[in-house]
């Protein structure tokens, strides 16, 4: 062997250790996130471009030290299990699950894969976590509400609409939540002088169906609950609504950006910024188990006065002065 070849052959040798060390430093770690809409959904986009944001300020890039395998559940049961194995199988480091529906998915694949949810409805209720406080498993996340923002959107929908006298409760009667929600609202109707009709939202030809029957008697208006499906079929309802003249009250501002009437609860989207740094301290080496459960700590309320003219309604002062946001 020629002397410069030999330089050469040692200098790579000697390089090993040092590119091996440089690997080491440069680790990259794997999350799974399935998200409970569909992949072109507006709303999905910017929840996760909040979470994408949340992490880099973190000091995790996307393509980087980190990457991200992605499954879109789209409302669909099936599909939620299946991408709920899938991303199990690809053995991730952490996982970000949205919806009550994804978490209990992943809870019938893994006992050991930590999972940060977002999106939930009282999850101690739906048998995610022990406590709030000391979830206790391989689960921790963001809480949505408590079962109690029920009766404040029942007081919305009267103070807004007076003459209501039947409220349409939409819910996804699948879920735990659905029934913790429509539970509440019941118990306060006949002190607001009300008639709860439950509208379950298996499909959409349910959801059509159920409100084109319900909008035949008068003084009616709906309560859209928190669930996956009622966020997958939303443009539907709001449709349905402004059809038949449906004074209409949802869990979430993006509704409203719709074209709904009024909303009341947690912004979403701030939710996925706060699951990056949850993602982060797991990542880090932190458990689940000793991660409490996060609930918001702000509730916004949203009115669409463009919405309202064409049901014909007054918005009182009052209601207008509590508005955290009002669309014209």
């Amino acid at each position: 062997m020629r002397r410069r070849e030999f330089i050469v052959t040692l200098g790579g040798v000697a390089a090993w250790p040092f590119a091996a060390r440089a690997q080491q430093r440069e680790h990259v770690r794997r999350i799974g996130v399935l998200m409970n809409l569909a992949s072109d959904d507006a709303e999905e986009q910017a929840r996760l471009a909040a979470f994408h944001q949340g992490l880099q300020q973190l000091g995790w890039t996307v393509g980087g030290n980190v990457q991200i395998d992605y499954r879109w559940g789209a409302g669909n049961a099936d599909r939620i299990r299946t991408f709920a194995a899938e991303l199990v199988a690809l053995a991730p480091d952490v996982i970000l699950s949205a919806g009550s529906p994804s978490v209990a998915a992943f809870q019938q694949v893994t006992r050991t894969v930590p999972v940060v949810f977002v999106g939930v409805v009282d999850p101690v209720s739906s048998g995610f976590v022990d406590s709030l406080a000391q979830p206790g498993g391989n689960i921790t996340g963001f809480a949505l509400y408590e079962y109690s923002i029920g009766g404040k959107w029942l007081e919305l929908l009267k103070e807004i609409a007076p003459a209501m006298k039947r409220a349409a409760v939409i819910r996804d009667a699948a879920l735990t939540a659905g029934g913790g929600q429509l539970g509440v609202i019941q118990a306060l109707a006949p002190s607001l002088g009300a008639e709860v009709i439950p509208i379950n939202v298996r499909d959409a030809g349910e959801i059509e169906r159920a409100i084109t029957a319900f909008a035949r008697s008068p003084n009616g208006g709906l309560i859209v609950t928190g669930s996956t499906l009622a966020a997958v079929h939303r443009n539907l309802i709001v449709t349905l609504a402004a059809r038949d003249k449906l004074p209409a009250v949802y869990f979430a501002r993006y509704f409203v950006v719709d074209g709904g009437l009024i909303s009341y609860g947690p912004r979403f989207v701030e939710q996925y910024r706060d699951a990056a740094s949850y993602v982060d301290r797991i990542l880090k080496g932190e458990k689940p188990a000793d991660l409490p459960v996060q609930a918001p700590t702000k509730y916004e309320l949203v009115i669409n006065l463009k919405t309202a003219k064409a049901l014909g309604l007054e918005v009182p002062p009052t209601l207008l002065a509590r508005a955290d946001e009002v669309i014209e």
